[in-house]
C-alpha cells in the first residue's frame, strides 16, 4: 500500500518507517511512557537508563540529543506543535558557534559530551525541522 501523508513516516523509529502512524493510539501510549521514564527535568530524552541496564557502560549516560530531536518530530506529527517548537528551539541552542552538535549534552553544565560532532544528532534535526515545517503548512491549509 503506498504511504499517504499520514503514514509517510512512522519507539522511536516506528512511525519512519511506516509500521504505525505517529497520532496512533500505541505511539502515543509509548511517548508518553518515554516520556514518564526517560525525559529528564530539562526536556531531554535520554536513549535508556542506563543504571538499570549491565551493558558495560558506566551508569549516567547524558541524553542523546538525537532522541530529543526524535521528540521532536513526534510532537510535531502528533498535534504538540508548541511543544516541538520549543524543543527544537532549546536543542539547536546546544549547538556551537558553527551550529555543530554533538551526541549528548549534559545540561547540568551547559556542555556537550560524547562524540564531537555527532553525524547523527544533525541528521535528526534535519528531520525535526522537516517535521515542523510540514506542520506548520498544514496549519495554514487548515486555518
Amino acid at each position: 500500500m503506498p504511504p499517504t501523508p499520514s503514514r509517510r513516516r512512522t519507539p522511536g523509529q516506528l512511525p519512519q518507517v511506516g509500521f504505525v502512524d505517529y497520532d496512533d493510539p500505541l505511539m502515543l501510549g509509548t511517548v508518553a511512557a518515554l516520556e514518564k521514564d526517560l525525559l529528564n527535568s530539562e526536556g531531554l530524552l535520554a536513549r535508556y537508563r542506563t543504571e538499570a541496564v549491565a551493558d558495560g557502560l558506566a551508569a549516567g549516560e547524558h541524553p542523546f540529543l538525537a532522541c530529543s530531536f526524535w521528540l521532536v518530530e513526534q510532537y510535531a506529527h502528533s498535534g504538540r506543535e508548541d511543544e516541538a517548537a520549543a524543543l527544537m528551539n532549546q536543542l539547536v541552542g546546544y549547538s556551537n558557534e558553527l551550529g555543530l552538535l554533538s551526541e549528548e549534552y549534559d545540561a547540568g553544565r551547559s556542555r556537550m559530551a560524547g562524540n564531537f560532532p555527532q553525524a547523527f544528532s544533525h541528521l535528526a534535526l534535519v528531520r525535526a525541522a522537516d517535521a515542523l515545517q510540514e506542520a506548520h503548512a498544514r496549519a495554514q491549509l487548515v486555518g
